[in-house]
């Protein structure tokens, strides 16, 4: 339920980057909120998820050196219907 929102991102941190195609960056980030998660602009070792669109660049090569886990656009739809990727 979008709408009344859900817990399933809470306490969870998320950066977006590259260039997306089924969502903008603003529908993300409201859902991200929307569920209960944060959404950051950078990436640290607090972050818990880099949603990696096309031509992502040093925030992904980031993410990959600090062994964040790095999801599609297809997974984050995954992760919002409650659902394993």
């Amino acid at each position: 339920d979008v709408e009344g929102g859900s817990t399933i991102f809470v306490d969870k941190v998320f950066v977006v980057t590259g260039t997306l195609v089924q969502y903008t960056r603003q529908e993300v980030k409201q859902l991200i909120e929307q569920h209960g998660g944060r959404a950051a602009s950078t990436v640290s070792g607090k972050t818990d998820y880099v949603l990696a669109g096309e031509k992502a660049g040093s925030k992904l090569a980031k993410a990959q050196q600090l062994g964040v886990t790095v999801i599609t656009e297809q997974q984050f739809g995954k992760l919002l219907n409650g659902e394993a990727f």
